[in-house]
């Protein structure tokens, strides 16, 4: 099996960005192993503090984050990063050639639970000869080089694309290395499967509580046939399931908090993950555009998603 190294030394002709996919992974290596350890290690429960979404840091979270910025911030080819839990962007070296986002454990409410997890990344070109500024971050989603995430659970998987099909790795224990193990993934564009928080099903606007209505009546609704409805709670987990067999992801507008559009951050989880079910012949929206067209107003900005097998991403928005 070709090994990720060997991966990009024959398809990513930059070897800068060959550099910043390797440091990246490679701490993923080591998120992996500290997630395995679990409570032995006394990293599970609650850090005591919020990130800048206001959300409470799992001790994890606070870890993963530290890794990924540590071991990135010391690349020569990173020109500066944007993270779920920091603020605002962290400049790295002026003369470095990509910035990156990521979210370093997206799902992180499932690590008490032993659920599924992942790290998921966004990465652009860039050049300048002084410190970055949250400005060079703002560029739609197409203009990405690269995106993924690694998804930890039974076993470790990197999932990535450079804009030229989606491969997935698995990570081997015993060679300590990512071996790629299904190549050019591609999403059926019809499917009988689907994830939603149903909890929020009263906040949701009356067209999606249709929509999703006409799916949860199956065979007997207008949709003619029976729908499965799954839901991981980690967006990595529902994204991962739906490059493996299938359906349509959703996390709409709704009216639970009128200051945000949405739940999922822009930057670092929707555009990461439109770029992969793009590329995997899905299609990724909002409920009014498509994600990678999308002109960012902030590193942390909130959009609702809808992504997934193209045909039933095209029913839902018919609604």
């Amino acid at each position: 099996m070709q090994s990720l190294s060997q991966f990009l030394a024959a398809h990513v002709a930059s070897s800068s960005l060959q550099e910043v996919l390797l440091v990246t992974t490679e701490t993923c290596k080591e998120i992996s192993a500290a997630l395995k350890k679990g409570s032995l290690a006394g990293i599970l429960g609650m850090a005591g503090n919020e990130n800048v979404q206001g959300e409470e840091q799992k001790k994890l979270d606070v870890i993963s984050n530290n890794m990924l910025k540590n071991a990135l911030l010391a690349c020569p080819s990173v020109r500066a990063i944007a993270s779920e839990e920091e603020d605002d962007i962290v400049p790295a070296h002026t003369t470095g050639e990509y910035l990156i986002s990521f979210d370093p454990l997206d799902g992180s409410s499932n690590i008490d639970i032993n659920s599924m997890v992942g790290t998921i990344f966004s990465l652009y070109r860039t050049t300048g000869d002084h410190p970055a500024t949250e400005v060079e971050f703002l560029r739609p989603g197409k203009e990405q080089v690269a995106a993924g995430y690694v998804l930890y659970g039974p076993s470790t998987m990197l999932v990535f694309t450079t804009g030229n099909g989606v491969n997935m790795f698995t990570l081997d224990i015993d060679q300590g290395e990512f071996l790629l193990t299904h190549e050019n993934v591609k999403v059926a564009a019809e499917t009988q499967e689907f994830a939603i928080n149903m909890s929020n099903q009263r906040f949701w606007s009356d067209a999606m509580q249709a929509y999703v209505s006409d799916l949860v009546l199956g065979k007997d609704g207008p949709r003619g046939k029976n729908y499965n409805m799954r839901w991981v709670a980690a967006m990595v987990g529902d994204v991962h399931r739906i490059l493996c067999r299938g359906g349509i992801f959703i996390y709409p507008w709704d009216k639970k908090d009128p200051t945000k559009a949405g739940k999922l951050r822009l930057m670092y989880e929707a555009n990461p993950m439109a770029m992969l079910i793009e590329n995997a012949g899905g299609k990724a929206f909002t409920h009014t555009q498509r994600i990678l067209d999308i002109q960012p107003e902030g590193i942390h900005q909130r959009v609702p998603v809808i992504l997934g097998a193209a045909n039933e991403v095209d029913k839902c928005l018919s609604y």
